[in-house]
């Protein structure tokens, strides 16, 4: 999408989970596409003279990628995706793209993604203006988890899950960093910047947070039920969960002897080991 134009967008309804802006495909008809990126779970699309873009998949939302003059997306297929015409909201048709694309499709079967715009920097919408610190790169470190857990007493699970706090981790790689770090998704989040041994703590969960992240990356993510990628690949990262959806099963951690559990926390599955998740 980055450099194309596009030159209509066709609307199959007029709402998401939220109504689609006002002349949303007229405004944006006509624009190039200046640059795509995200922050937290949101997709951000800058135009050269209209509106930002600020997309989010929901449940089941995905971009599907069309060539020109031929209607098979492109990539090997391990699970079906949804193609059916009803759920094909939102189709951006594209010209001059330097890939060769001439539509991107948004199917949405629950429809519980939705489309927004923003008249100035994506960042400064509501939506996001709100979010926390990202979770890639130097920006997350020990000092900043001390600084933005120092006096709460929630349970680190929520605290890590806290959107306005730390943006875009989720449930999955949240049990898997902890497990990682040897933490207890029990434990308070303040006892990360207080105590014996908090910096420590807080240096080895930003670590972990930071290469759970990457190994997810390298593994293409998670393919659970219905995401795949937009050329039709499967992501493996849930062949080497350590403890995510293991009940039962034995801690890999060498010499640990534990067995994973599960518990609910927030109406959320935690899953760890309490024998070396202190």
């Amino acid at each position: 999408m980055e450099g194309a134009r596009i030159a209509r967008v066709q609307l199959n309804r007029p709402d998401l989970r939220f109504p689609l802006p006002e002349r949303f495909a007229e405004r944006l008809a006509g624009q190039r596409i200046l640059s795509l990126g995200r922050r937290a779970k949101y997709i951000t699309l800058d135009t050269e003279n209209g509106p930002a873009l600020i997309c989010h998949l929901g449940m089941s939302g995905s971009f599907r990628i069309e060539s020109d003059g031929d209607d098979a997306t492109p990539g090997r297929f391990h699970h079906p995706r949804s193609r059916a015409s009803g759920h094909d909201h939102v189709v951006f048709h594209l010209e001059d793209s330097p890939a060769g694309a001439a539509r991107i499709v948004f199917n949405d079967p629950r429809r519980f993604g939705f489309m927004l715009f923003a008249d100035g920097a994506a960042a400064s919408h509501p939506m996001l203006a709100g979010l926390g610190v990202e979770p890639t790169g130097n920006a997350l470190d020990g000092p900043t988890l001390s600084r933005l857990f120092a006096g709460k007493r929630a349970p680190l699970k929520a605290a890590l899950l806290d959107q306005g706090l730390i943006a875009g981790l989720g449930n999955i790689y949240v049990s898997e960093a902890l497990w990682q770090a040897g933490l207890s998704p029990k434990r308070e989040a303040g006892t990360l910047a207080a105590g014996r041994g908090h910096a420590a703590r807080a240096g080895r969960l930003a670590d972990s947070i930071r290469d759970v992240i990457r190994q997810a990356i390298a593994a293409g993510g998670s393919s659970l039920r219905d995401y795949v990628h937009a050329d039709g690949s499967l992501g493996y990262f849930q062949h080497t969960f350590r403890v995510y959806d293991r009940e039962g099963k034995p801690c890999p951690r060498p010499g640990c002897g534990g067995h994973v559990k599960r518990i609910v926390q927030s109406g959320r599955s935690t899953f760890f080991c309490p024998a070396c998740q202190r």
